[in-house]
C-alpha cells in the first residue's frame, strides 16, 4: 500500500484581494443560457471543530480578510438570503460602505442588495438595526397573514400558502419579482441546510477559524441528516494568517 499524496499549502507572495476572489466567481458575467434559478453562493465561518459562533455570535471567529470577503460578496449579488435568528443574533446593520454602494451603482445594480429572510409565523424581531436604515430593502417570506412593522427600511412580506414556503419557491420569487440572478446565503445553519437539501446551492465559501470552541453552538448545518450527504469539489484554497478560506462547488 502506498500513501496518498498530500500537498502542502505553501505561503506565496501572490496574495489575492477579497475583490479578486469574488470576481473569480463570475457572479456578474453574462450568460446566454437561462438558468432555472438564481446562482446561490453560501458564505459561512466555523471554528476548527465546526462551531459557527462564540458566545452566540460569529464575530469571535472572524478575521479582517473574512469580513472583507463577505462585504465584497454583498457588493456583487442582487440579494442576500439570511435566517431571522441570524439577523437578530448578529445585529445586522450597515451592510456596505459608501464606496461599495457606488461600485454597485456603477455596475448597474441597486445601491444595496435586497435582504430576504424567512419568518413562517411572521414574528421577525423589530429591534434589528437593519430595519431602521432608510436605504435597506427587506423581503420577508411567511405563511401567515400580516405585515412586518418597519422602523424606516423598505419592508415587504410575501405570503405563501401553508406548505408552499420552500427554498425553490423563494428563489423563484426573488428572481421574478426582485430581478435576482445572484444570491448570497449568509446562514444560519438551519436555512443553509434547507437550501442544500433542496439542491439550491452552487458554491460554498467556508472560512475555517483557528480556534476550538466546543459547547453547544450550532455547526455549519443544523437539522436532520442529509440523505445522501451532499458532496463537494474543492475549487480554491486561500489563507490569511492562520485562517483558511475554502471554495467548494456542490456537485
Amino acid at each position: 500500500m502506498t500513501d496518498a499524496a498530500l500537498r502542502p499549502l505553501a505561503d506565496t507572495s501572490t496574495g489575492w484581494s477579497a475583490r479578486k476572489v469574488v470576481r473569480a466567481l463570475g457572479l456578474r458575467e453574462p450568460s446566454d443560457a437561462d438558468p432555472p434559478r438564481p446562482r446561490v453562493v453560501a458564505s459561512m465561518i466555523a471554528s476548527a471543530d465546526g462551531r459557527t459562533a462564540v458566545q452566540g455570535r460569529s464575530v469571535g471567529l472572524g478575521h479582517p480578510a473574512d469580513r472583507a470577503l463577505l462585504r465584497e460578496l454583498r457588493t456583487a449579488v442582487d440579494a442576500i438570503l439570511v435566517g431571522t435568528a441570524t439577523l437578530r443574533a448578529e445585529r445586522y446593520a450597515n451592510l456596505l460602505d459608501a464606496d461599495q454602494r457606488a461600485n454597485r451603482i456603477a455596475s448597474g445594480l441597486e445601491a444595496e442588495p435586497v435582504v430576504a429572510t424567512v419568518s413562517r409565523r411572521l414574528d421577525l424581531s423589530t429591534d434589528i438595526p437593519l430595519l431602521a436604515e432608510s436605504t435597506a430593502r427587506v423581503q420577508v417570506y411567511t405563511e401567515v397573514e400580516g405585515e412586518v412593522p418597519t422602523q424606516g427600511a423598505w419592508v415587504s412580506a410575501h405570503r405563501f400558502e401553508t406548505g408552499g414556503l420552500t427554498m425553490p419557491a423563494i428563489l423563484d420569487h426573488l428572481r421574478r419579482e426582485r430581478g435576482a440572478r445572484a444570491i448570497l446565503c449568509e446562514g444560519g445553519p438551519t436555512l443553509l441546510r434547507e437550501l442544500i437539501a433542496a439542491h439550491c446551492v452552487d458554491d460554498l465559501l467556508l472560512t475555517v477559524s483557528p480556534v476550538l470552541v466546543a459547547g453547544d453552538s450550532p455547526t455549519v448545518l443544523r437539522g436532520t441528516e442529509l440523505e445522501p450527504p451532499a458532496t463537494l469539489s474543492l475549487r480554491d484554497v486561500h489563507r490569511a494568517d492562520d485562517h483558511l478560506f475554502l471554495h467548494y462547488i456542490l456537485r
